[in-house]
């Protein structure tokens, strides 16, 4: 059945989710554009985010899915997909159907809908085949967007160089008074630039820096800029830089690969093994995204010996926040991780057998303190502009002193300041084993195996 403006009004949660269809029916918008002949229309739509939205919609029932966070059903997206289609003013070009919209018809379908399927199957097939002068057109497309977002990437990075100047020049005693206003406020900025990646290292430096003794914090906020800088030039002459490096650069700045994209990379590292979760984080972005890390431990031998997978999710309505795995949990998964000189982002290709949380997969790291500094320079020297890296280290214990905590080689030298004091009952606990994140100068207690159980972070 044919898709009619009466029936998208219809199909339109409210008026304000119309409305805001109504605006992003400029075809300039879509990169993307395309129907199989049998009922399905897809689309990329380039939002403020790094990556379009990608769109699919059945013709027949107005069913819809998007990769936006909205809660509403259809989204403004899958509204103006349909408008799109039924205005018949835009060029959608026949194409087979990407595995996006497969997985989404997949999962839609179930199994007692198979059969009815099958007609439609037909039906594609006696379609015409996909014209190469519309494929041609819709790479062109998305050509285009790209660079326009590195125009804009370009020319965010450029007003950088000019903050960070009148940062300097203002001087960098004052700086932290006026630090989470004028932070907040260039962070929006980079993010109308297409540059999420700095404006969410910049929005959350000065709880980084008030978090630090009066004393440290001017030496704290230097050492950012310079990374700040450091990333910038990095984009700016990616061109000159070894492959790896340049990729860790642009994931800096803010660029990332889908799914697909990540898992038809020749050059992304894979990884078979057990893995144990280790600790979940939730994080607010300056985009209006909470991100979520799920951060695993590798169990057996191999490299890479850490990974945190991501996902995002609304900041706004108060959405509940959901990880897919919890800490103590194990699988036998393999992971992809994103290139990098130090790769640490992964995604779960494949997962083999269920999700399993049992004493008999414990954290039991082969390094001692010394041996995880150690492997931290290594990953520093790679990608200096690195940020929290993960530490796993055996035959160590926690320590007070005077209102402090850190972390002790058990029997060494070696001590590290504790963030905060939510690793506070594992004092005299004994010697543990512990995970968590090092910044360069304090240590972020996550996961600890003890002789009376098994800690997490509260």
């Amino acid at each position: 059945m044919p898709l009619t403006l009466a029936k998208i009004e219809e199909l339109a949660p409210d008026q304000a989710a119309l409305d805001a269809a109504r605006k992003l029916l400029r075809v300039q918008t879509w990169p993307l554009l395309a129907f199989d002949g049998a009922g399905f229309l897809w689309g990329e739509c380039q939002g403020s985010g790094a990556s379009p939205y990608r769109v699919v919609v059945c013709e027949d029932d107005g069913g819809a899915k998007c990769s936006c966070p909205s809660r509403k059903f259809p989204c403004k997206h899958g509204l103006a997909l349909m408008w799109l289609r039924a205005d018949g003013k835009a060029d959608f070009v026949n194409a087979a159907r990407p595995v996006f919209v497969e997985e989404w018809i997949g999962r839609r379908r179930g199994a007692s809908a198979a059969p009815k399927e099958e007609p439609r199957a037909s039906m594609a097939a006696e379609a015409p085949p996909p014209d190469p002068k519309d494929e041609v057109k819709a790479e062109a497309a998305r050509e285009r967007n790209r660079q326009a977002r590195e125009a804009s990437i370009l020319a965010g990075l450029d007003e950088l160089d000019r903050w960070l100047a009148d940062r300097i020049e203002a001087g960098l005693a004052a700086f932290p008074a006026t630090a989470a206003q004028k932070c907040e406020k260039f962070a929006r900025r980079l993010v109308d630039a297409k540059a999420g990646g700095l404006a969410a290292r910049i929005e959350q430096f000065p709880s980084g820096m008030l978090a630090l003794p009066e004393a440290l914090r001017a030496e704290f906020a230097l050492e950012a800029m310079a990374q700040w800088r450091l990333i910038a030039q990095a984009y700016r002459r990616r061109e000159e830089l070894p492959p790896l490096l340049a990729a860790d650069a642009r994931q800096a700045v803010g660029w990332t690969l889908t799914r697909e994209a990540l898992l038809a990379e020749p050059t992304a590292p894979r990884a078979k093994g057990r893995w144990l979760v280790v600790a979940t984080l939730s994080e607010a972005q300056p985009d209006r995204l909470r991100r979520l890390e799920t951060w695993l431990a590798r169990l057996d031998e191999g490299a890479p010996a850490f990974a945190v997978l991501m996902d995002f999710v609304p900041l706004a309505g108060g959405a509940s926040v959901g990880f897919g795995f919890s800490p103590g949990e194990s699988f036998e998964a393999e992971l992809v991780f994103h290139p990098s000189q130090a790769p640490l982002r992964a995604i779960v290709a494949a997962q083999n057998g269920a999700t399993l949380r049992d004493r008999s997969a414990a954290l039991a790291p082969r390094r001692d303190l010394s041996g995880a500094l150690d492997a931290y320079d290594d990953a520093l020297s790679l990608s200096p502009w690195l940020g929290a890296w993960p530490l796993a280290t055996r035959d160590v214990e926690v320590r007070g002193a005077g209102k402090a905590l850190w972390l002790c080689d058990a029997t060494g030298p070696e001590a590290l300041p504790l963030k905060d004091d939510a690793a506070a009952p594992l004092v005299g606990a004994g010697t543990i084993s512990m995970f968590g994140l090092w910044d360069g100068r304090r240590f972020a207690p996550a996961f600890a195996e003890t002789a009376l159980g098994r800690w997490v972070r509260p």
